[in-house]
């Protein structure tokens, strides 16, 4: 494969995360991985600051949440509007990874320097949707709970649908957590 292929980045992803997985995070190295990629060290820079960002690179979903947020219905309820794009993300870019995704979980669990990391994602997330939430209108207060709510029923549902060995849609822990969490919390 020639190294400027379209695939690139999936490719150094892979690598990575079959290397994490045989070896472990630290005993892992970048030369490894664009060694089992077929690449060079400055190709995978090109795509990651560092071997973290291969589980955390995309800072899509934050983007993804203020773009649905901006472009929601007036009317519409702030905490339905996280939650239809937490159910349209789960269909459209978790289930399609989904082997990916749970052989990175894994890893994240394991290893502290992935696990920081990951926190510091799902405050990029909360925070977006504050600033969605507060350009709505939505009251300080409200806003940062709606958003802490969101974000964690979100992570309870990805740590479930992770663990899962039936193969249930993402979809499905989602809908579960949020209605076991409304019995909870009325």
């Amino acid at each position: 494969m020639a190294r400027w292929a379209p695939d690139t980045r999936e490719r150094l992803r892979t690598a990575a995360i079959e290397l994490f997985a045989e070896r472990g995070f630290d005993a892992t190295t970048v030369p490894d991985i664009v060694e089992r990629a077929g690449v060079t060290r400055r190709t995978f820079f090109r795509h990651f600051g560092d071997k973290r960002e291969v589980f955390f690179g995309d800072d899509e979903i934050p983007r993804l949440a203020a773009e649905i947020l901006a472009s929601a219905p007036a009317d519409m309820p702030p905490f339905a509007i996280a939650w239809a794009g937490f159910l349209s993300l789960a269909a459209d870019r978790f289930e399609p990874r989904r082997h990916e995704i749970v052989a990175a979980r894994e890893l994240i669990e394991s290893e502290p320097a992935l696990r920081e990391r990951d926190l510091q994602k799902q405050a990029d997330l909360r925070a977006a949707l504050v600033e969605g939430y507060r350009a709505r209108g939505v009251e300080p207060l409200q806003a940062r709970v709606l958003a802490g709510v969101a974000v964690e029923l979100l992570q309870t549902a990805l740590d479930q649908w992770a663990a899962d060995d039936t193969g249930a849609p993402l979809r499905d822990h989602l809908e579960r957590v949020r209605r076991e969490m409304s019995a909870v919390l009325s």
